[in-house]
């Protein structure tokens, strides 16, 4: 899995770019905010989410892990795909999305392109209780650890193991960034 990317945008075409690192250039398709959001230059870190399809890998990108999030748990309502999901995202924020959740404002949710009657209730049903109020879904710290463990060239097991033995020293109070320093004492190359 692709989780993060930090590198240069080299070309803009709503909704992709072309996302060069080191020499590797991406096509990442981006909800518009993000899209909108992106600096005009320098350097610039994507959380990324892989799609894996029997014709194509398509990689989505986002400026921030609780837009990842969100992408995500979209993905997790049925009949709801990357564009319908990127749809959302680029016709609203997190906090109007988390809103419209919570009040159940099928309106609201119709009123983006591409979002049906049945595709906003069914998205209401199946988000209900999976949204905190404050409308953040940011990963667990388990999952920014791992995240970042991957980010720096370990595989998934290795970074699994690292994580579950840091976890145990940590304990339950510990914070992410405390969870990723004691995970990568353990690591050894």
């Amino acid at each position: 899995m692709i989780g993060r990317l930090r590198g240069i945008v080299i070309e803009r075409s709503p909704p992709q770019v072309l996302f060069e690192v080191q020499g590797v250039a991406y096509e990442v398709d981006l909800p518009l905010s993000t899209f909108a959001d992106l600096p005009v230059s320098g350097e610039v870190v994507l959380y990324t989410h892989l799609v894996v399809r029997e014709d194509a890998h398509l990689l989505y990108g986002f400026l921030t892990a609780e837009r990842r999030a969100w992408f995500r748990l979209l993905l997790k309502v049925n009949g709801v795909g990357p564009r319908v999901a990127l749809a959302l995202l680029s016709g609203l924020s997190d906090a109007e999305l988390a809103a419209c959740v919570h009040e159940g404002s099928v309106a609201r949710l119709t009123r983006v392109p591409g979002i049906g009657r049945k595709t906003a209730e069914r998205l209401l049903v199946e988000l209900s209780g999976k949204v905190p109020a404050t409308g953040r879904t940011a990963p667990s710290r388990r999952d920014e650890a791992m995240s970042a463990l991957q980010a720096l060239g370990y595989n998934e097991r290795e970074a699994q193991a690292a994580v579950e033995r840091a976890e145990k020293a940590v304990g339950a109070a510990g914070t992410g960034e405390a969870l990723i320093r004691e995970a990568l004492k353990g690591m050894v190359r």
